[in-house]
């Protein structure tokens, strides 16, 4: 498993709320066990005191997302490391029971997280994921969905960085929006015309006399 897989736990944090919408879906401990995905093991750690210290996390990785958005690199960086200094893993290589088509296992490198709760080890997980996807891809790849009211984050992994939304949902959204307004636009333009057209006739006609 690359490491940078575990960018997404970031994501999926910061996503169970949407603040425009006054939206949140971390409100219980079976929420918090759902961010783990397949990690069983470290999600039964979780308890109903985790919930308070998911969502301060929460906050904190949503800033991130932001002060990348915001184009201020020096920022998000220091707010990452910050995270990465008080929730620090361990690199370990792992092969598990994966093997490949000789038999011998497929080594790739593991995060080993060694938390005191459910929280800290979330935290770590998702900062050092997100640390790598930063140094590997670029700042600006750490972006908040352009479709308002939404604001998610997301992860660009586009070929030529052009990816503003967090879903195809959103993109459909926005360009619809994007598209009625400029009907809008056009319409207005065109009655401004007529209108301007309207009221030289009579001029013209008084020229002509």
């Amino acid at each position: 498993m690359e490491l940078a897989y575990y960018s997404d736990f970031a994501v999926r944090l910061v996503n169970t709320e949407e603040p425009a919408r006054g939206k949140d879906t971390l409100t219980s401990v079976d929420a918090i066990r759902g961010l783990f995905g397949t990690n069983q093991s470290a999600a039964r750690r979780a308890t109903e005191a985790d919930l308070t210290r998911f969502r301060s996390v929460r906050g904190r990785l949503r800033s991130v997302f932001e002060a990348a958005d915001d184009g201020d690199e020096t920022l998000a960086v220091d707010l990452l490391n910050s995270l990465l200094l008080e929730f620090p893993v361990s690199p370990q290589i792992s092969g598990h029971d994966v093997r490949d088509d000789d038999g011998r296992p497929l080594w790739h490198m593991h995060l080993a997280d060694h938390p005191s709760n459910a929280t800290a080890g979330y935290a770590a997980i998702a900062a050092m994921g997100l640390a790598f996807h930063l140094t590997e891809y670029g700042v600006d790849r750490l972006g908040l969905c352009e479709a308002p009211p939404c604001r998610n984050a997301y992860l660009d992994t586009s070929t030529n960085r052009s990816r503003r939304y967090c879903s195809d949902r959103c993109a459909t959204r926005a360009n619809v929006a994007a598209y009625r307004a400029r009907k809008r636009l056009e319409g207005t333009r065109a009655d401004s015309t007529g209108r301007a057209a309207e009221s030289a006739q009579p001029a013209s006609a008084s020229g002509e006399r």
